[in-house]
């Protein structure tokens, strides 16, 4: 019997579930279909290393999910379908060699404490920063939260000049062009602050000098200093498995294991999706395929959306470099030697100043393997013991960044040019690297779990390279810019054709922004 439905989802990642939830909540039929065997995306849980260690393989932060628009709307329902969150209260932190350290809890006379053994220059700014962050919190997620339109920005920035004046109104446009050094020297002189904050730049693909990437620190270290940071309980998917069962629950339908080989379109549009085992499904108002631009014109659209510059445009996207994932079973958490107190953290980042992070970019991009790239140490279960037999630890290693394909090794010690080959060799690395940081850690390993760039987007296609958000973004391409100047409502040149996902605005992220604002559009049609 032929499938119809108001709205045709491609791809189940977060976004289109969080979209397919509010439609349906709005009396939509939906219909969502997934080339994997699991729904989610980059939103995955497994055990990958032993039975009972389970792993968040790409995305492990909920902070945005829970502080969305989405979320405040549908948590409650969400919540009857098993949907549960841990807090960590201990949010980041940042070793050196040399033992000092910074870290961000959620009390702020802990960080301060911390900042006024570093300098109390710092320790005073950084208390002005958090009593700050209140005044100024309004208009920038005013900006993230909105649709990327010319008149939304006017009443935006209207507001912000009503509301802060014409000095205080550029001081946020100066913050949004900055880069992640400008606004840390600007604003601390310890390098150990600089580096732990700077550290998040990295999480996209801002490395300290590029333009427009002093924003996400800056946010990302005043929310956590304002509310803390925030997990699954047993895993990221607790938010993918519980949108599923809401779906369900308002008659829709979440199919795993249906490739989508094209979007069907005529003059009056997109009408429907072609599955790789023949069938098709119709689509009577709205077909959204959750997916890169170049994906949906080459792959989904044979190559002509029916705009010239759209298409171009698509082919132009471009992607950041890559990221790996170590994922390790451990029977105990690191004993790292600038102090136990680290052990508590959520993310423990090893980069330990603003000029090595700024070389292993430059290495990625050419490229090379860098010889020390910044790693993320994800402590999930100091927070939440679930994810592992009792008594044991997993760590959720992020390697930011590496090259999606490898023209050299910048330590000239690793000879492959494949992943395949390679990938093992250089989880090596950065083993030995955390091993500087916390001695004995490799005693610890029970097992070991690697995802290459590679791997990362032969499970996803959108993570190009083992772009793990999906798409750079540089200035060029955010805000009005993405995915592409002139396409930042998630319109295409194809009627009832939507495209959402982490290459459309807002970007990266678990914030599900693209999915919430296109089905809150579309729901009030």
């Amino acid at each position: 019997m032929a499938q119809e439905y108001d709205a045709v989802f491609v791809g189940a990642g977060h976004n289109a579930l969080a979209a397919a939830v509010h439609l349906a909540s709005r009396g939509w039929s939906v219909g969502v279909f997934e080339r994997n065997e699991t729904p989610g995306g980059a939103v995955r849980t497994e055990e990958a290393t032993l039975p009972g260690f389970r792993h968040d393989l790409y995305a492990t932060n909920l902070g945005l999910f829970a502080g969305s628009a989405f979320f405040k709307e549908h948590g409650e329902a969400l919540a009857r379908h098993g949907l549960a969150l841990v807090p960590a209260e201990d949010c980041f932190a940042t070793p050196t060699p040399s033992g000092r350290w910074f870290g961000v809890s959620r009390d702020l006379e802990q960080t301060a404490a911390r900042a006024e053994a570093l300098s109390p220059q710092d320790a005073r700014r950084w208390r002005e920063m958090v009593a700050e962050f209140g005044g100024n919190a309004p208009h920038l997620f005013a900006i993230l939260g909105s649709p990327m339109s010319w008149r939304a920005l006017a009443g935006i920035g209207w507001r912000t000049w009503r509301a802060k004046g014409t000095a205080g109104t550029l001081e946020l446009a100066r913050l949004l062009a900055s880069s992640p050094r400008e606004f840390l020297e600007q604003n601390f002189v310890s390098p150990e602050i600089r580096a732990a904050m700077g550290a998040w730049g990295m999480h996209l693909d801002f490395a300290p000098d590029i333009a427009g990437g002093a924003l996400f620190p800056y946010l990302e270290s005043m929310v956590d200093q304002a509310m803390g940071m925030v997990v699954g309980k047993g895993g990221a998917d607790t938010i993918v498995r519980a949108m599923v069962a809401r779906i369900g629950e308002l008659g829709g339908v979440v199919q795993t294991g249906c490739e989508v080989t094209g979007i069907r379109h005529g003059t009056g549009g997109a009408d429907g999706i072609r599955l790789a085992d023949g069938r098709e499904v119709t689509a009577r108002r709205a077909v959204v395929a959750g997916v890169t631009p170049g994906a949906l014109v080459e792959r989904l659209l044979g190559g002509d959306s029916g705009d010239v510059g759209f298409d171009a445009g698509a082919r132009r996207f471009r992607h950041g470099p890559g990221t790996m994932m170590v994922h390790l079973a451990l029977s105990d958490l690191p004993d790292w030697s600038a102090g136990d107190e680290l052990k508590r953290f959520l993310y423990v980042h090893l980069a330990p100043d603003l000029d090595m992070m700024a070389k292993a970019y430059g290495e990625a991009v050419a490229g090379l393997l860098p010889v020390e790239p910044l790693i993320v140490v994800g402590q999930q279960t100091a927070v939440d013991p679930s994810r592992a037999p009792e008594g044991r630890h997993t760590l959720w290693v992020q390697v930011r960044m590496v090259p999606g394909e490898i023209r050299g090794d910048a330590a000239g010690i690793i000879t492959s040019r494949d992943w395949a080959e390679a990938g093992e060799a250089y989880a090596d690395r950065v083993v030995d690297i955390i091993e500087r940081y916390a001695p004995g850690t490799k005693a610890k390993i029970l097992g070991r779990h690697v995802e290459t760039p590679a791997d990362l987007e032969r499970r996803n296609p959108n993570l190009v390279g083992g772009d793990s958000v999906s798409g750079s973004h540089h200035l060029s391409q955010n805000f009005l810019f993405r995915p592409m100047p002139g396409w930042a409502r998630y319109r295409t040149p194809v009627e009832k054709l939507y495209l959402i996902g982490a290459s459309t605005w807002p970007g990266g992220g678990l914030g599900a922004g693209s999915g919430y604002m296109l089905a809150q559009e579309l729901g009030r049609r």
